[in-house]
């Protein structure tokens, strides 16, 4: 783990430690044959994360499921689509590997040259948005609930809620647990789902604490909502929520319905 400058990406990586600790007994069975943890081999990636853009309480916290398989998975950066987070994150280091590898979903860190889609439509936004990283994280951070990724024999993921029950009632209680921890630390007003499983496990897991919960639509191509102006729709339910985005350009508000 890399040294951390601020109280508040200290305290984000006292979590980390404690979730990867919670985390590494766990098995998982068919039809899981590969359970790559980023948190550990691409700890770099995160941790250069953290401590560039996560070192200051927030007032939005977006929380997705877990893993791409060509975001974190690679980076280490939650939705690290390894173009956005090299060329407008500037975060670039050396990643491990998992200590079991799936064939057909090799680590090569940031010399992958697959898109991870739903990455470079959630940091496509952003960066259109407020153009510089330090202004969008100023205001949000981006948090996955689950760290793990899980692959099936034939390659194909695995999402944490097709897993058996009993193995995802004791992943999800230290999920649980470690984003319960981590909104301590950020004391954000808003804790918002990307997509609906992220949504449902914030309800349960920030249950009793005072702040308000929302959501917004998954940026996944196996969404059929993602494919049809994500960009718009995600700008307007934010505004429902009446999260504000100071400093939208005229040029986006004409162009951001063809922004996919």
């Amino acid at each position: 783990m890399e040294a951390v400058d601020s109280i508040v990406a200290a305290r984000i990586a006292s979590i980390t430690d404690d979730l990867v600790a919670s985390i590494r007994p766990l098995r998982f069975s068919a039809p899981v044959t590969h359970t790559y943890n980023p948190l550990v081999y691409a700890r770099r990636g995160y941790d250069r994360y953290v401590a560039s853009f996560g070192d200051t309480v927030k007032e939005v916290i977006l929380v997705g499921m877990n893993p791409g398989p060509f975001g974190m998975a690679q980076t280490g950066v939650p939705f690290g689509d390894v173009e956005m987070v090299n060329g407008w994150m500037r975060i670039n280091t050396r990643i491990a590997q998992p200590a079991e590898v799936h064939p057909k979903r090799p680590i090569t860190g940031f010399s992958c040259t697959r898109r991870e889609v739903s990455g470079q439509r959630l940091w496509g936004w952003t960066k259109y948005r407020y153009e510089k990283p330090e202004a969008f994280f100023k205001q949000f951070f981006v948090l996955n609930y689950c760290p793990l990724v899980f692959t099936e024999e034939s390659g194909r993921n695995c999402t944490p809620d097709k897993l058996p029950v009993d193995e995802k009632k004791r992943l999800f209680q230290i999920c649980d647990q470690a984003l319960r921890r981590s909104i301590e630390v950020f004391k954000p007003q808003w804790v918002v789902g990307i997509g609906g499983f992220a949504e449902k496990r914030i309800n349960i897991a920030l249950k009793g604490i005072d702040l308000k919960i929302g959501r917004i639509t998954h940026p996944s191509p196996a969404n059929p909502k993602a494919n049809q102006g994500w960009m718009l729709r995600v700008e307007s339910e934010l505004a429902a929520m009446g999260i504000d985005l100071p400093g939208l350009k005229e040029k986006a508000r004409r162009e951001v319905g063809s922004f996919s």
